[in-house]
Order: C-alpha cells, then structure tokens, then sequence
C-alpha cells in the first residue's frame, strides 16, 4: 500500500510541474520518503522529480509501455517508499491523438486508482473557476478529483472570489499559489532546460518550488488525500524477470548470466544526452552487463573493455561544437562501430553517429548530414522493425515517440531501422553492422527482449 496523489491540470502552462516538484520536495524534507513519477514520455521533469527526492525519476506511459505495464511499473518505481506523486501531462484528459484516453493522466490515475489534485492557472478568473472544476470533476465519474489548488493567484481579494465561489463545488481548496518568478525554470526548443545543465540553478528552483508550496498548500490534506487511495492489486514490474526472452528472434547467448564475465555496456549521459529511462540501464544489468556512464563532452575514450555502446536523447544541437572538438571519443565511437559491436543510438544519438551536426563533424559511423530546422516533429508511433538488429528481429512491432526540432538527410539509410505505420507510413533510420539508429525513442520495459537481444549481441 502505498498513499499516492496524481497531480492534473485542465491543460498545459497551469503549473503542474512547480506544483509536483514542489510537494515532492516538500515532503522529502518532511521525512517521508517519495516516489516520483511522470505521465508521458517526457525525460526533463523526472530530472526535477530525482532532485526533489533523491530518487530516480519514472515514466508512466500507457501508449508506450500498454495499459498492462502502468501499475506494475509504478510499484517498482515505489518500492519501499510511504508516498508517490505523480505529475500529469498536458490537460487532464488529453492523450495520444485519436485513441480516447489512451496514455492520458485521467486512464493513468485509473489505473493507479489514485485520486487527482487539479491545479488550475486562476489568473484571469474569479467565479468561473467553480464551473471548470465541476466540468472535470463530473466528466468522468471514475476519475475521482479530491482536491483543487489554485495558482497564480493575484491577491488576498483574488482569493477570496476563488475560495468563496468553489465553497460549494465539493472539491476542497487544497492551496493556493501566488506568483512567484523565482521558481519559474528556463525554456528553449523542446521545453525545460534539463537539471544536468542548470544543477546549481536546478537545485535552488526546488527549493523556491518547495518552499511555496509548504506557504501555500495544506501539506496535512493533501497527504490525508493520498492515504485515502485503496490497495492497488498489481505485481511489481521486475527486470530481472522480464529481461529474458529476445526481442522477435533468437540471437546467441554471451553466458552473461552463467558467471561469464559480464559484458561492458557503456551509455552515454552528460549534459548533451540526458534522455533515457531508468528502466533501461535495469534490464541491461538484468540481461547480464556492466554499464558504465560516459560522457561525450569530457570523455576521451570509451570505458576499458567496452562491448557496446547505448546513446540516448538529449540537446547535442546545443553542444555541437564541444562534441565535435571531442575528436578523440569521435574516432573511438567510429572505430567500435566498425568493428560491428552493437551501438544504439535514439534521436540524439543518431544525430552524434552522423557526419555532421550543424556543420560541425560527428562521429562520421552514418553517411548523414544534421541540422537545426524550425519544425518541431513531435507525437506517437507505431512501427515495425524492418531487418534484424542487435535490437530486434525483422517484424518485431513496437510503439515509441519522437521529439525533435532538427531534420537529418537522408532520413533513412540503404537499411532502414523502423518502418512506421501509424500516423502515416514511411521508412526512417538506419541498420548497419551493429548500428541500429533512429529518431524513434522507445522504452524497453514495453519489449524487454530488446535488451537482453542487445547484450547478447555484445557477447558473440
């Protein structure tokens, strides 16, 4: 049993994220340990959710990872802890594109069967607040809203509206937030700047988060609130368990798990790639490798004994000219990939793998320019493998995400990597030797097969 809050809002901008973060830390300091979590496939919040508590952040995606896998991965996620918060994404409702409530935050805190806090941006309201929040406390009688906060709240008189016209709404006012520029957290392209490259700012916006929260909120409802979320019935996710079967083909074993020497697996992280799910670095491990972190900003040489290389997301448009000035880690990566070792690469990564970024040289493993574009990419995916991989088989089906402001030409290589069937049909991505590299990022907890197929690649 563990007490848990989902926290909503009735779209985008309202706050959800300063007023998540900030209960999370505000509880820690509190004494209580907290899980934290985050609806969608979102990779910067979870970096202020780790902050606030100490603990890693977690997805929570049900177009990801199937409406199965959400409860079992939040009480892995939640293990030993006495509270979870969940933040939502955008509005309370609002999910993948034309499934219903697929991967919403309102078919998340169902499946969690947790109540929901909404927070609602009551800048430019008064009385009208209490029919919104009577519209998305009735519209699904399933989704219980237990408590409101109200935020960006002007006055003392502003207030008093707010309090006085929800008095009969049957939703308590569980705080009230002024505004308050200090806790707010730079932007750019894709969204928050992660905490990997702000820490020292990072850590003060919590605490600003933290501190507003404990002046504004009713810390004793709001825990009562979680408490009151019946047992949730589900099994929690275990990697060790899930890593075994490959991913829609048969690869040969290393031994990894036999007492053989275990297989050192290095991913890359930084400030430059700092999207990846904690799930992922668990089933290798699980699969049977070492992983150890590098850095491609700093780092001169991959770590001894590397077997295979996973890069993730992140900002390598930001950093262009430090990652191509890194000539010597360049090469490495170059030289491990055409030795055909297995390298994974994920939208940044793929960017790194080609043979330039914006004009500036990268690792030169893809015959593949890279450039800035005004265009934001951005939503679900479904895809099909399109020829075997030390990720999966040829037909293996999966769903991810793409996220991205930067276009790569060609898009896809002589063997593409994913042949995209929904939304609209086409080949992206690139198969060659051991690289598999692609814009899509995917979460393996959905596939688990994908890292034990990696490792076992790692071993032949």
């Amino acid at each position: 049993m563990v007490a848990r809050l989902v926290i909503a809002a009735p779209s985008s901008g309202a706050g959800k994220t300063t007023v998540a973060t900030g209960l999370m830390a505000a509880f820690t300091a509190a004494g209580l340990t907290v899980s934290p979590h985050k609806v969608g496939p979102d990779y910067i919040d979870p970096g202020y959710h780790a902050l606030a508590t100490g603990r890693p952040g977690r997805n929570l995606d049900a177009y990801l990872c199937g409406t199965e896998l959400v409860a079992p991965l939040f009480r892995h996620g939640a293990e030993g802890c006495e509270l979870a918060v969940v933040e939502g994404v955008m509005g309370l409702y609002d999910g993948a594109a034309d499934q219903g409530e697929l991967a919403s935050t309102a078919q998340v805190a169902k499946l969690l069967r947790a109540p929901v806090v909404l927070v609602v941006d009551a800048s430019s309201q008064s009385r009208s607040v209490a029919a919104l929040v009577h519209g998305f406390a009735s519209w699904d009688p399933e989704v219980r809203i237990g408590g409101v906060i109200l935020n960006k709240v002007a006055t003392d008189r502003h207030e008093h509206l707010l309090r006085e016209a929800l008095g009969g709404s049957g939703v308590p006012v569980l705080g009230v937030l002024r505004r308050a520029a200090e806790v707010a957290t730079p932007s750019r392209h894709l969204g928050l700047v992660p905490v990997a490259e702000r820490q020292a700012e990072a850590v003060d916006a919590v605490a600003s988060m933290a501190e507003q929260v404990r002046a504004g909120c009713d810390l004793d409802g709001l825990l009562a609130l979680a408490r009151s979320a019946p047992p949730l019935h589900a099994q929690a996710w275990e990697p060790a368990f899930d890593a075994g079967p490959h991913a829609g083909g048969t690869v040969e074993s290393s031994g990894a798990g036999t007492g053989a020497v275990r297989p050192v697996v290095a991913v890359a992280g930084g400030a430059a790639f700092t999207f990846s799910y904690a799930e992922h670095v668990e089933l290798l491990r699980a699969a049977g490798a070492e992983v150890v972190a590098f850095d491609p900003l700093r780092d001169e040489q991959l770590p001894e004994g590397t077997r295979g290389v996973v890069i993730g997301g992140g900002f390598p448009e930001v950093y262009a000219p430090e990652l191509s000035a890194n000539e010597q880690l360049r090469k490495a990566v170059a030289e491990l990939a055409r030795s055909g070792a297995p390298v994974a690469a994920e939208c940044a990564g793929l960017l790194y793998l080609a043979r330039s970024l914006d004009g500036r040289p990268m690792c030169g493993v893809l015959d593949a320019d890279a450039r800035m574009s005004g265009r934001l990419t951005l939503g679900y995916r479904e895809a099909v493998a399109v020829s075997d991989s030390p990720l999966a088989a040829a037909g293996t089906r999966l769903r991810g995400h793409e996220f991205h402001r930067t276009v790569l030409e060609p898009g896809a290589g002589p063997v593409p990597a994913w042949g995209m069937v929904r939304p609209e049909r086409r080949v992206e991505g690139f198969v060659q030797q051991g690289v598999h590299a692609s814009y899509l990022h995917t979460h393996w907890a959905s596939r688990p097969g994908v890292a034990a197929r990696f490792v076992a690649a790692c071993g032949t």
